[in-house]
């Protein structure tokens, strides 16, 4: 049976992500096509061009291009305390375990703008255990870096993140932890004390580090299979023995070729337990 041609499109698409790998380093190629068709697509029309190999052109031919496009391909949504019952669950059954270790490292992999390190190290420390902990937060866009380092968010946001904060088990104001200025929020400076904000890619690079929680939510969706198990591999790696995973409410390591490294520990809530055995 003579296999179906490529659309033009697909090929074009196909050309544009071999050119950024390229030309620029980063890899796309292993992201789940459907995400990206729709996010390039959105790039193509913001630039005003006809079609992908206009945008490659554009892209391989104008430096100054290329962080713009970066912004569409990357994608940048989070909040503080994002889905409560994870942090609720983290709190409730997996600080117990954690109390245990003199000191500890928590990987936050894909850090966006740095929301979710925030909420992980106020937990932390009204749990008693951000004075033993090492939280590294990792990304590939330099921009989410620069804000997750800056710690400042819109004022209009907070609101939101007070409501998650206080499902998620809050055991004090989230007002304690900012300062209103500006019409923006400034996260205590303290917070990120113990914080180590690093371009790291699960596409290409190595694990960095041993630690006892990774928190990778609402990543691996924008993957394809084989990409995700490359990064659930690195993971797995990185975990210290009974160490924990925590993903994203629609992703699963249900197929994954590294399933059997792991115990569902809140399998609710996608919180996971690497077994015994290494």
């Amino acid at each position: 049976m003579t296999p179906k041609p490529e659309s033009t499109d697909d090929i074009e698409l196909r050309l544009l992500l071999e050119a950024i790998a390229g030309r620029y380093h980063y890899d796309f190629r292993g992201y789940s096509m459907a995400s990206l068709t729709r996010r390039l697509a959105q790039a193509r029309d913001h630039f005003g061009c006809r079609s992908y190999s206009r945008l490659q052109d554009l892209v391989l031919h104008d430096p100054a291009a290329f962080p713009k496009l970066f912004s569409f391909l990357t994608v940048q949504v989070s909040e503080l305390f994002r889905d409560p019952a994870y942090f609720r669950a983290l709190r409730e059954t997996v600080v117990p375990h954690l109390r245990t270790y003199p000191s500890l490292k928590v990987w936050v992999a894909g850090c966006s703008a740095g929301e979710e390190l925030y909420s992980l190290a106020i937990l932390f420390r009204e749990e008693g255990l951000e004075d033993r902990t090492l939280f590294y937060g990792t990304d590939i866009n330099p921009e989410a870096l620069k804000r997750a380092e800056a710690g400042v968010y819109e004022l209009d946001r907070i609101p939101l993140f007070t409501e998650n904060h206080q499902r998620a088990g809050g055991k004090s104001s989230l007002s304690d932890y900012y300062t209103a200025a500006y019409g923006a929020a400034v996260f205590d400076k303290t917070l990120r004390k113990r914080a180590v904000f690093s371009d790291h890619s699960l596409v290409s690079d190595a694990v960095f580090a041993e630690v006892h929680l990774v928190s990778c939510r609402n990543v691996l969706i924008y993957f394809d299979r084989e990409l995700q198990d490359r990064a659930v591999g690195l993971f797995k790696d990185s975990l210290v023995r009974k160490g924990f995973l925590g993903l994203g409410a629609k992703e699963s390591l249900r197929f994954s070729a590294h399933a059997g490294a792991f115990a569902e520990f809140a399998p609710h809530e996608r919180i996971y337990q690497l077994r015994g055995a290494r």
